[in-house]
């Protein structure tokens, strides 16, 4: 995996070289963002999501989504200061400049920084008047120093507004016993005035890419219609908020871009006439729909009627072949993308925070499904947590992931995913370890991707296992955490790699479960050897007869004919 990494880091250097950002203000040309010389810019970016704003998926808390009722509930465990200090500690470690560091080792060239308003203003502060919290301010300045260090821009986006914009509560932290934003005149001054503030100090920072005025508006303005404002038809309260913060943010910034979303989680510009400002960019989101040129049409047809960039300011949660697809989609419209979520408790991004047992402990309890924790050791796994399991040094680098986003998208040729190299001692290779590369290149499985907003609304699974890669190919783990392949079935198949030191016939061995089933293995696109594996619930070894290997590079492939089994080891004897 370290040589996997050094390759996209040379990947990533060699782009670099060609196109490297240099310091000057993004700026809009007619339908293209473009560098402070003027070149067309295809930003390539990643969303820090739960860094300053936590929703409950990102800490396997799932319906208890909103941060205010998390930290609520945490509270009740271990005490209001405990819960301060986990907070702090949590914005400490969560994104330090390792995180960036590693981001510009990847290639890539921005990142989308979501923002708790009461990170920046005091919500305590009595109506019309505003008191800022520095400590937000004195973070985004470090990202800011990170992010030049890496020649990185930051797109400074506002994801809970005051009061909440829309009724997908976790996205905003919003609670719906409160005014809203559209509800509350006051939380609209507050929302104007945080970005004059926020203007006034980053006016001359060429490293700010543009200011994101408010993340995914979902509401209903027209009346009844879904609750998410996917029908609305003219959306005025949003077109007028923004043009209140625009102006706002032109009485000290004439430098920035201006990004705007519109209403439907960004996608419904129904009634929104861009017309007020010369750097405005028009943003959308892409989630689990098919990659097809159908999918974009609506905000191509908007650039094309507007004269303005477009952006795909938020994007992911899906597998490896979805997001390759989904990008060389936008990158082949010209438009930049910005993917979601760097890190989280999850396996489908570049970086995977690996839970403490005892934050488990406390999940389960949150959950309903657990007792309650022992507050003294919930103290301190939540301190683990936030101090030790977010910190880059302690993160699981996924480097499938980013290879899926930063290499395949141009390239369809495989990579391997570890050195398999034959020589005079055995060899054993994984099965999880297939080469990387693109659905139907270096592996097949029957779900690749979760498309479920074009499919009826069910969600599907493509690895079951939620663990390891973020392929199609399904993989669980041993007591011991040990990957094996759980559910390779018929029709499914995977490449691998293999640097063989000499020409010759090498027999090999597969560790395998269940069955019955057929294999087919096949070298080098040669003919393939057919293999019966019976019936077990056990692992069992089957031989393989002697492959007629060629000295370097070789590629191996195994397919289901017929049937299922588990797999979890190719063994070569020495």
């Amino acid at each position: 995996m370290k040589r996997l990494l050094l390759g996209l880091a040379a990947f990533a250097t060699a782009g670099a070289s060609a196109a490297a950002p240099v310091p000057g203000f993004l700026g809009a040309q007619g339908p293209r963002i473009v560098d402070g010389d003027g070149r067309p810019v295809i930003l390539r970016g990643i969303g820090l999501g739960g860094w300053m704003l936590q929703e409950g998926y990102m800490l396997k808390l799932g319906e208890l989504g909103q941060q205010h009722v998390i930290q609520r509930r945490l509270a009740e465990l271990v005490g209001r200061a405990a819960v301060e200090e986990f907070e702090r500690a949590w914005l400490d470690h969560h994104m330090t400049k390792a995180d960036m560091d590693a981001l510009g080792r990847w290639g890539f060239s921005s990142v989308r920084l979501p923002m708790h308003y009461a990170l920046f203003l005091d919500p305590s502060a009595p109506a019309g008047t505003d008191r800022w919290n520095e400590d937000g301010f004195r973070r985004v300045d470090r990202l800011l120093e990170w992010a030049a260090a890496n020649r990185m821009w930051v797109i400074l986006d506002l994801h809970a507004a005051p009061g909440g914009q829309g009724t997908d509560l976790a996205i905003s932290d919003r609670d719906p016993a409160q005014a809203s934003l559209w509800g509350s005149a006051e939380n609209q001054r507050r929302t104007v005035a945080l970005w004059r503030e926020i203007a006034r100090r980053y006016t001359d920072n060429p490293w700010v890419g543009g200011y994101d005025l408010v993340n995914e508006p979902n509401w209903d303005f027209d009346g009844p219609g879904g609750g998410h404002g996917c029908n609305d038809k003219s959306n005025r309260p949003i077109a007028a908020l923004y043009k209140r913060i625009t102006a706002a943010i032109r009485e000290h910034d004439r430098n920035h871009l201006i990004v705007i979303e519109g209403n439907c989680w960004g996608n419904n510009y129904a009634g929104i006439t861009p017309d007020w400002d010369d750097k405005l960019v028009l943003s959308f989101h892409k989630y689990w729909n098919h990659n097809d040129a159908g999918s974009i049409a609506g905000i191509v047809k908007l650039r094309e009627a507007t004269g303005r960039p477009i952006w795909l300011g938020e994007s992911g949660e899906n597998s490896n072949g979805w997001d390759r697809d989904a990008i060389k989609l936008a990158e082949a419209n010209d438009i930049g993308w910005s993917w979601w979520p760097l890190k989280k408790l999850g396996f489908n991004n570049p970086l995977e925070v690996t839970p403490n047992q005892g934050w488990q402990r406390i999940v389960e309890w949150l959950t309903g499904k657990g007792p309650r924790p022992d507050p003294a050791e919930a103290r301190t796994a939540m301190m683990k947590l936030a101090s030790h399991d977010v910190d880059y040094a302690n993160n699981v680098v996924h480097p499938d992931v980013v290879d899926a986003m930063m290499r395949q998208t141009h390239s369809d040729a495989t990579v391997p995913f570890r050195e398999h190299r034959l020589g005079s001692v055995p060899l054993e290779i994984a099965a999880v370890d297939y080469d990387l590369g693109p659905p139907g290149i270096a592996y097949a499985d029957r779900v690749e991707a979760d498309y479920h907003t074009d499919t009826g609304g069910k969600r599907s699974e493509w690895n079951d296992g939620r663990t390891y890669r973020n392929d199609g190919v399904d993989i669980a783990r041993e007591p011991d955490g040990s990957p094996y392949i759980s559910a390779f079935e018929q029709g499914e198949w995977m490449q691998y790699t293999i640097d063989a030191e000499a020409e010759g016939g090498r027999g090999a061995a597969l560790v395998a479960a269940d069955g019955p089933a057929t294999l087919a293995i096949t070298l080098n696109d040669g003919l393939p050897v057919t293999l019966s594996v019976a019936a077990t619930n056990g692992w069992q070894t089957i031989s393989v007869p002697p492959l007629p290997m060629l000295q370097g590079t070789n590629r191996l492939k195994l397919a289901v004919v017929r049937g299922s089994l588990r797999l979890k080891t190719i063994r070569f004897p020495g």
